[in-house]
């Protein structure tokens, strides 16, 4: 049987392939996905690739096209269920496979869904999306052949593998996970019955529709619920999850949100004890005093590209023991496999609150305070948006601005930074800033503002966004 494909342009992204169900993705693009994702992994010399999948309602069919797809390319097919992302990244790497597959929408509406792969134990991204799209419409794939399948039950050895990283004292702790309602349920539930102290679970039913709120705990409003029963029930912390579960949020003791960045301050600190002058990686959102503290508590600071992919990529090249994302995703090399996990960091998380001498929130109230924006994420057009950033960056560079254009544009002014970058999976460009002062926040606003109207962009809403962070 002859074979071509065509995706919808707009679901090729950078780090995924990623659309809106039944829209500019479907179970056609599901097989071609296997199809020629399979040919690749044999190509390569390979023969075996697992495929999982998140708690969407169009997660199973999707993930029984994209086995169909895989069988044709005469792989070996492991099929591992319903489950978190890391569970697919743990999988590949403990069963020995050439590539992976995992059915997610991630942190997105109940109506997307995506795909994120991994190739020969490496992010499959950018280029490599962009090559599978163009082997698919020129029908550029092995020859048919029949394949083969089975089920694995990687769940008992994920949980125990999580739980062999458990460095905690005999502390016993209070806390309030949030699931989301997202992949992280089953695991979830198996994990804190293996830990000490007290633990209640919000929202632990995988549920695709998310009734309780969106599976993104990088936004305020979805932590709500969180931050009201760890206040209710006088809790050490509470954790939070998006719906694949490769991602973390965390509120302390008195219900305040800690910020990424806050977080991969308390982790590289703990880190930096057995790890003296290793890198630790953070991206352009980043906050100013994260890498200060990095540098501070003995580590070497990198900003990098936002992007899971990305970031693991430039762990692998450095030998950095810790990573993470103001998205929330947290990377460890050390002790663990250098893949995002929101479970493994909460693990770890744990730990190390466990060994406070004081709540959570002394760290938190401990650290350096900025007046900064949130990030601030406003629609434009995926067609438009990286030309935006090209048009930005070349007026920057005119003016001889203090610019780093690692991802997007990133500025440097006596009143502090600004940022300005194209998000790599949503059609939407992302802003930040930063500021010594509130007058000085004002400032930088205000230039990203004048940015903006000079390509002919309303600028995001920021009122009420300055607050000490």
């Amino acid at each position: 049987m002859s074979f071509r494909h065509h995706f919808d342009p707009t679901s090729l992204r950078e780090y995924d392939i990623r659309g809106v169900v039944g829209e500019s993705l479907t179970q056609d693009d599901a097989y071609a996905i296997g199809r020629t994702f399979g040919s690749m992994v044999a190509r390569a010399g390979g023969s075996t690739v697992v495929i999982g999948y998140d708690g969407r309602l169009s997660s199973p069919a999707l993930e029984h096209a994209l086995g169909a797809g895989a069988l044709a390319s005469g792989m070996t097919v492991l099929r591992i269920g319903r489950g978190p992302t890391p569970m697919l990244y743990f999988a590949a790497t403990t069963l020995g496979a050439d590539g992976a597959i995992m059915v997610t929408g991630s942190h997105n509406p109940p109506d997307h869904n995506g795909f994120k792969m991994v190739l020969g134990n490496r992010p499959f991204f950018g280029e490599q999306i962009r090559e599978l799209g163009q082997l698919a419409a020129n029908g550029d794939v092995v020859a048919e052949a029949t394949g083969t399948m089975r089920d694995v039950n990687v769940i008992p050895a994920y949980v125990e593998r999580l739980l062999r990283d458990w460095d905690g004292t005999d502390r016993p702790l209070n806390v309030v996970w949030d699931s989301g309602n997202g992949a992280a349920g089953e695991i979830l539930s198996l994990l804190v019955k293996k830990l000490p102290g007290r633990h209640r679970i919000l929202n632990a039913e995988i549920d695709g529709t998310f009734p309780a709120h969106h599976p993104d705990p990088t936004v305020l409003a979805n932590l709500e619920q969180l931050i009201a029963a760890v206040r209710e029930e006088g809790a050490d912390l509470g954790l939070a999850f998006d719906g694949d579960a490769d991602r973390l949020g965390l509120v302390d003791n008195t219900g305040t949100v800690l910020w990424a960045d806050q977080l991969l301050v308390v982790l590289a600190r703990d880190i930096l004890r057995d790890h003296a002058g290793a890198t630790v990686i953070a991206d352009v959102k980043a906050s100013q005093v994260l890498f200060d503290e990095i540098d501070r508590a003995g580590g070497t600071p990198l900003m990098w590209k936002s992007g899971h992919s990305p970031i693991k990529m430039k762990m692998a090249e450095t030998g950095a023991p810790l990573a993470g994302e103001m998205s929330g995703h947290f990377f460890f090399a050390d002790r663990w496999y250098g893949f995002d996990d929101g479970l493994y960091a909460a693990l770890r998380l744990l730990g190390i609150v466990s060994r406070l001498r004081g709540p959570l929130s002394d760290v938190r109230l401990s650290l350096p305070t900025a007046v900064s924006t949130p990030e601030l994420r406003f629609a434009c057009a995926d067609t438009r948006k990286f030309t935006v950033i090209v048009e930005v960056a070349a007026r920057l560079e005119r003016s001889g601005a203090c610019v780093s254009t690692i991802d997007g544009v990133r500025v440097t002014t006596p009143d502090g930074w600004w940022l300005l970058r194209a998000s790599n999976t949503q059609a939407v460009l992302v802003a930040r800033a930063e500021g010594t002062s509130a007058a000085g926040l004002e400032r930088l606003k205000a230039a990203i503002t004048a940015q903006l109207e000079a390509s002919g962009l309303r600028a995001p809403d920021f009122s009420g966004t300055p607050g000490l962070h």
